[in-house]
């Protein structure tokens, strides 16, 4: 009877332990780093992995960044291949914790979290804040943010020739729904 009780406790430890981790591996995520009077510089990936623990607010996503897709082919192949070399730094990941979160006090109405973390590209980790909209919805909770990153915190090198069509400054907006 005892191992019985026991057994049992475990398998209720672990299945609410289980339903604190919210995933999505169609999250969205778009940048774009174009320079007025130039083409668009501007990318979507459909594809990011993000993961939340809804007792803790840790969050971590996680970007392949083969996977961003651009409307001119040749533009793509550039930004694989010369500036984010993803052969070499395939992904983008992202770690960190939303502060006061409470899954409890999610409601439709989106609220503004601060969400601290490091972001790692291109080999280079760094710091970053960013505010981010959170509301719980019908399919689990759903987060919307726009954030800049600088080319230069990742040691990715714009050439001089077309530096004047390329901002370093990049405009990136992250799109998911976490179930």
């Amino acid at each position: 009877m005892k191992k019985k009780l026991v057994s049992l406790f475990i398998v209720i430890s672990l299945g609410g332990f289980a339903q604190t981790k919210m995933i999505t591996k169609t999250g969205k995520l778009t940048f774009e780093a174009s320079v007025p009077t130039f083409e668009e510089v501007k990318a979507k990936n459909e594809s990011v992995t993000c993961i939340l623990n809804a007792t803790t607010g840790e969050i971590a996503s996680l970007a392949l960044l083969k996977a961003f897709k651009f409307k001119v082919a040749l533009m793509e192949e550039h930004f694989n291949e010369n500036y984010v070399e993803s052969d070499a730094y395939p992904k983008a990941t992202f770690k960190g914790k939303i502060d006061n979160f409470d899954i409890s006090k999610l409601s439709a109405t989106a609220k503004e979290y601060t969400i601290r973390g490091k972001m790692e590209m291109h080999g280079k980790t760094k710091d970053i804040t960013l505010i981010a909209s959170i509301k719980k919805s019908a399919e689990g909770v759903e987060i919307d943010s726009n954030f800049n990153l600088n080319t230069d915190d990742y040691g990715i090198a714009i050439p001089s020739i077309v530096s004047k069509k390329l901002s370093k400054k990049v405009a990136v907006k992250l799109e998911v729904k976490l179930k």
